[in-house]
């Protein structure tokens, strides 16, 4: 396990600070906002998650990739609360969390996106917006009751979730159902969701699945501006070229354990992740192994809808 950092102030930051890590699987960051450590979660005899150590660092974006059945979105299902270890521990921002339920992670500031969007379909839009605010007095019944107790609050609220839906170019569709909206759109409405919950670390898995060519380009504007609010970003992708357009470091997964990590230009050629891909003998790139691994995923997500 690596050495214990020493947390440096969070305005003092700069993602040019990953330049001296070591592009090693489970390498200390000089100011991590998520620590995992022995990390194992079991189904029967299959081990779907086995990470000895990884650090994310605070205030840039990272890439957590592999190849399909690695682990990755078992890891955030673990992280976030929506399922439990079989052994292991982590913390946020210093506090440790794996005993917690997924609504208090969140509430600490820790808060994610799922690949299959999940919006309250027979809600506005703008509902879906307030529900996630945390901290409503009107939502005990007894306060409920006395309206000037919570008036104020819910305009307050409301103005926070137009602002952000304004943001995310969803404005329009306030008051429309939430399902009646397109892939594309939920994944906004997600993102935009999420940040009601004024996040310190936002966990985006595979946000750019089945989100068609014009959207794409909205999503990854929103995504590097989540970094440039002071926000640190951890996503799932196998979109090669969202990876190296926005990420500032890159982790590989592969059977369920760590086997690389560092800038995304290094992780691109490693050989480790290479063979993570394709074995130990390999005549083709990795971009266009995850070309293929994309456009399955987007026949599957097709089939699905």
């Amino acid at each position: 396990m690596p050495a214990e950092t020493t947390p440096a102030a969070a305005d003092d930051v700069d993602p040019r600070s990953l330049a001296e890590v070591p592009a090693e699987p489970g390498a200390a960051k000089p100011d991590p906002i998520l620590v995992v450590d022995s990390v194992v979660r079991r189904f029967g005899g299959l081990r779907a998650v086995d990470v000895d150590h990884l650090e994310v660092q605070r205030g840039v974006i990272t890439a957590l990739i592999g190849p399909n059945g690695a682990g990755k979105t078992t890891l955030f299902n673990l992280l976030t609360g929506f399922d439990k270890a079989s052994a292991g521990s982590w913390s946020f921002d210093g506090h440790p969390t794996h005993s917690l339920p997924a609504y208090k992670v969140a509430r600490l500031g820790m808060v994610r996106t799922f690949q299959l969007t999940r919006v309250l379909a027979r809600l506005t839009v703008l509902e879906n917006m307030r529900i996630a605010a945390v901290g409503q007095r009107g939502e005990r019944l007894a306060r409920a009751m006395v309206a000037p107790l919570w008036r104020a609050q819910e305009r307050e609220v409301t103005e926070r979730a137009m602002a952000l839906l304004d943001r995310f170019g969803l404005a329009a569709m306030c008051d429309e159902f939430a399902g009646s909206l397109s892939g594309g759109q939920r994944k906004l409405l997600e993102m935009a969701r999420a940040l009601m919950v004024e996040p310190r670390l936002v966990m985006l898995d595979e946000p750019m699945a089945g989100v068609n060519p014009a959207l794409k380009q909205s999503l990854l504007a929103h995504v590097k501006s989540l970094r440039d609010e002071g926000m640190s970003v951890l996503f799932v992708e196998h979109d090669m070229d969202m990876v190296r357009d926005i990420s500032d470091w890159v982790v590989v997964m592969a059977q369920g354990a760590l086997v690389a990590e560092g800038p995304p230009e290094s992780v691109m050629a490693d050989e480790r992740v290479i063979d993570a891909y394709l074995g130990a003998h390999h005549d083709v790139s990795l971009e266009t192994v995850e070309a293929e691994i994309a456009d399955e995923t987007d026949e599957e997500l097709a089939a699905d809808d």
